[in-house]
Order: structure tokens, then C-alpha cells, then sequence
């Protein structure tokens, strides 16, 4: 009997070893590696800590650092870089393609895994019309420029928000903003077809949730969202978003092309009292976002795939203009946790640690910052001036910059867009996307009023239609059709 009795225990001892080991395993995911800090530690320590202590294997940078890129050199982690929204429209001719090329992938390849060239982010966004016409000859001018440099492995794409997408709920109505489908998106996909390319999305729950929808974004237990023509019951937002993309994808006939999450994540601090913002939200967002696509369940739609996926972000930024933004982070500058979420090695799992947030506030702070959107010191007048015709045309009343109004003196562009800006971002609700204006604008806590002229500060409104999930909320439909032929580029933008 001592014999059975002992083997019982040496099998139950193995199982119960094994079953923990796997229950606690480590999971592969990809970082958005952003630099928008003064405290971070150097690429080489960051590359050397990604490959030691973590089983994140790959990156994805906002840029083509080349400190980062040697750091990552001969390190297994491939790297995603990204072209600059302002020097897409350069990038639409081959010679300059392959300068680009040139300098900033041939001194890194191949001891740098270098897997996508990442053209812009979220350009459609913008609403500039002469970065959304150049974006695809961009891309395949890169193509061609490293199909001529005899490099096949790495593919070129462009991250779109999920305010491309007029309709996503429930996922199988999802369909392209109309006017964007076929002279855009067609084009897009086919692209991505033909150089077997991935389409990049960027899919914030974050985003999209209502407080009656909090669980359904977090991947807590909730009683699920219907969709009654496809049989289907979603269990979380980030598969209902997916499934909406691949519905509009399917939609143009383009549903065997790849998806890939380019960005995702949710902060673990916010302002007081901002809804859905907490520790506890970042790590559940998180850390069930990771061992799903991990899984290979996929979505009801996509079932038994592996979506590769960059959560945002890797540190805390300080410099980033809100205290959301500030604190995306799975770690802090000094290389320790801001919490786990199943990427440690060595099965280290940790609960989160003190001191976590970057520049949180206090939570004795009266209400929430007051904040004004102004432009960039290096803005140029051109640039300020599309600013101007891009709000004033768009439902905002800019009767104040006008002759006769209260801030048309001084007579300057800049202070005139400076107005309108603010005025833009005020009445979008306040998000900080509402003040990039393609790089242009930036936040400030001082107010810009001055004399007579009164900045106004919350109390703007209008009205906007909603998207389930959008990561962006400034859109453009095209009204007219895009042509690009000798530098003709012929649109219409109105706000949505």
C-alpha cells in the first residue's frame, strides 16, 4: 500500500506543480515604447531589461531613434518604426523613399529585427487632406524602396483609430465612414492584400465605455452585448471592436487581410474623480487584454487567432500634457512595476507598487485642471491658418477673431488661431487629442485671456455623434473624391 500511496502523491505533487506553473505562466506581448519623458533610463538599459526580465518581444516606437534601434540590436525583440505624420507627404516619391530608407532601416538591418515601418499614426484623424492623400503612395514607395534594397522581411502599414468606422455596434454593422470605404479604404486593404501586410488599429475600450459598460470594457463579468444577426454575445468591448473592423473590412471583401493591435491600454491614474480611471481598472483592462490574446480563442468573429498586440505603454511619461496620459505605463522610469500584468519572468507576480503615478494629483485638488489649447511656438503661419479655416468652418463661432469682435486685435494669424484652437478644443470636450491640430497645439494651464478678449474655459458645446470605442474623436468625412495625380489632391472635410 506504501508504494501506490507514495506514487499517488509524486503524481498529485507533479500536477498540482504543473498546474501552477501554468496557471501563472508568462505571456508574449508587444510595448509601445514612447519617450515623451525627462527620467527614463537609457535604450541600452531598456532593451536589456525587456529581454531579461520580461517576455515582451517587441516594440514599438513613435519614431526611427537610432539609439533605440542600436540598443535593440542582436536582442530577439523586433522593433516597429514609425514615419512622422509631417513627412508623409516627402515620402510619396520613390528617391526619397529610398533616402529614407537609406538612413534610417539599411545602418540597423538585420541586426536590428526591424518588422514594420509604421507610416504616421491615426492620419485619417487629422483631417488633413495632404497627409490622407499621401499616405498610401507613401507606403508604397517604402515598399518598393525596400523591395529595391533586397529587404523582405519587413512590411510597411499605418494605425488607424476606430473613428473610421461609422457604425460598430452591434460589431457585424461595422462599415467605413461613407466616402472613406471605397476611394479610401479599398485602395488601403488591397494594398495590404497584395504585400501581405497587416491592417493596424488602434482599439481603446478606454474610450468608449459608459459607466453602464465599465465591466464590458474591463473584461469583468457582465451580461454581454447582443448582436441578433449573427447569433453572437460579446463578452468584452475589445472583441466587439475587432469584430467591427473585420466587418467593415469584410464588408469590401478584404476579411483574410491580418489585424494587428497597433495601441491599447488604460491608465491607472486620472484626474479626481475621472470616470473609470484606477489602479485597480488598469490592472484588470490590462493584464485580461494580455492573457486573451494570448489565448488563441480570437473573437466570435475570428475565432482561433492570435492577435499581435502593442499595449500603451511601456513607462509612465511625465511630460505628456494630462495626468491620464501620463500614466498609461506597465512600468515606472526606474525599471520597477507600476503593476504585473503576466510579462515578468521567473513567475515574479507583484502587486502594485507605491509611488506609481507620474505627477498624479492631489486628491484634495478643487475640480479638474483648467487648461487652454494655444499654439505651438514653431507652429507656422500656413499651418495656423488651415487651423483657423479648419474650425471656423466647422461649427464653431468665431465671430470674436473677426473684424469688429472682441480678440481680432492683434491682427495675427497666430493669435487668431490661437482663439481658435482653444475654442475647438473647449467645445470637442476637452481630451487632449481635441489639441493636436497635426502637431500643432499645446496644452497650457495658463490662460491665454487678455484685456477684453476672454478665452472661455468649459461651457462651450455641440453637438457630436458617438462611436462605441473610439480612441479619436475629430473626424472627417470625404464629400468629394480624392485625387491624387501630379500633386492634385481635390477634398472637402466637414466634421462628422
Amino acid at each position: 500500500m506504501a508504494k501506490p500511496r507514495t506514487l499517488f502523491l509524486l503524481l498529485f505533487t507533479f500536477y498540482y506543480h504543473f498546474s501552477s506553473s501554468s496557471s501563472s505562466a508568462a505571456y508574449t506581448v508587444g510595448v509601445n515604447y514612447g519617450t515623451v519623458a525627462n527620467n527614463l533610463p537609457s535604450p541600452s538599459q531598456v532593451a536589456s531589461f525587456l529581454k531579461t526580465q520580461t517576455t515582451i518581444d517587441r516594440v514599438k516606437i513613435f519614431d526611427t531613434n537610432q539609439d533605440i534601434l542600436r540598443a535593440f540590436a542582436n536582442t530577439g525583440i523586433s522593433v516597429t518604426v514609425t514615419v512622422g505624420n509631417g513627412d508623409i507627404p516627402s515620402l510619396a516619391k520613390l528617391p526619397a523613399a529610398q533616402s529614407w530608407i537609406a538612413a534610417n532601416i539599411l545602418p540597423f538591418h538585420p541586426q536590428t529585427s526591424i518588422k514594420y515601418i509604421a507610416v504616421g499614426n491615426e492620419v485619417l484623424a487629422t483631417s488633413d487632406k495632404v497627409l490622407i492623400a499621401h499616405t498610401l503612395p507613401a507606403m508604397k514607395a517604402l515598399t518598393s524602396a525596400l523591395e529595391l534594397a533586397n529587404i523582405t522581411t519587413i512590411h510597411v502599414a499605418t494605425p488607424h483609430s476606430l473613428g473610421i468606422l461609422s457604425s460598430s455596434e452591434p460589431p457585424s454593422t461595422g462599415r467605413f465612414r461613407k466616402g472613406y470605404d471605397q476611394r479610401i479604404f479599398a485602395p488601403f486593404l488591397d494594398y495590404h492584400r497584395k504585400t501581405k501586410s497587416p491592417f493596424m488599429v488602434n482599439p481603446y475600450p478606454y474610450f468608449g465605455f459608459k459607466a453602464e459598460t465599465l465591466n464590458y470594457a474591463l473584461f469583468k463579468p457582465n451580461s454581454g452585448v447582443f448582436d441578433a444577426a449573427t447569433g453572437n454575445n460579446y463578452t468584452n468591448m475589445f472583441d466587439a471592436q475587432l469584430d467591427a473592423v473585420y466587418s467593415a473590412m469584410k464588408r469590401l471583401g478584404y476579411g483574410d487581410v491580418d489585424i494587428v493591435v497597433a495601441e491599447t491600454g488604460w491608465p491607472s491614474v486620472g484626474d479626481p474623480n475621472q470616470p473609470g480611471v484606477s489602479m485597480e481598472n488598469a490592472i484588470s483592462y490590462n493584464k485580461n487584454l494580455v492573457k486573451h490574446v494570448n489565448s488563441g480563442k480570437g473573437t466570435p468573429l475570428m475565432p482561433n487567432r492570435t492577435f499581435e498586440t502593442y499595449v500603451f505603454s511601456l513607462f509612465n511619461e511625465n511630460l505628456k500634457p494630462s495626468v491620464s496620459e501620463r500614466n498609461f505605463g506597465l512600468f515606472k522610469p526606474d525599471l520597477t512595476p507600476v503593476y504585473d500584468v503576466g510579462v515578468l519572468r521567473n513567475d515574479k507576480a507583484l502587486a502594485p507598487t507605491s509611488g506609481t503615478a507620474a505627477d498624479a494629483p492631489s486628491s484634495s485638488s478643487p475640480g479638474r485642471e483648467k487648461q487652454w489649447c494655444v499654439p505651438k511656438s514653431d507652429a507656422s503661419d500656413d499651418s495656423l491658418q488651415k487651423n483657423i479655416d479648419y474650425v471656423c468652418s466647422n461649427g464653431v463661432d468665431c465671430k470674436p477673431i473677426q473684424q469688429g469682435g472682441p480678440c481680432f486685435v492683434p491682427d495675427t494669424v497666430k493669435s487668431h488661431a490661437s482663439y481658435a484652437m482653444n475654442a475647438f478644443y473647449q467645445a470637442s470636450g476637452r481630451h487632449d487629442f481635441d489639441c493636436d491640430f497635426n502637431h500643432t497645439g499645446v496644452l497650457t494651464s495658463i490662460d491665454p485671456s487678455y484685456e477684453a478678449c476672454d478665452y472661455p474655459f468649459d461651457g462651450l458645446k455641440w453637438q457630436q455623434k458617438s462611436v462605441a470605442g473610439i480612441s479619436r474623436r475629430l473626424y472627417c468625412t470625404v464629400e468629394e473624391i480624392l485625387i491624387v495625380a501630379s500633386g492634385l489632391i481635390c477634398i472637402h472635410f466637414f466634421l462628422f
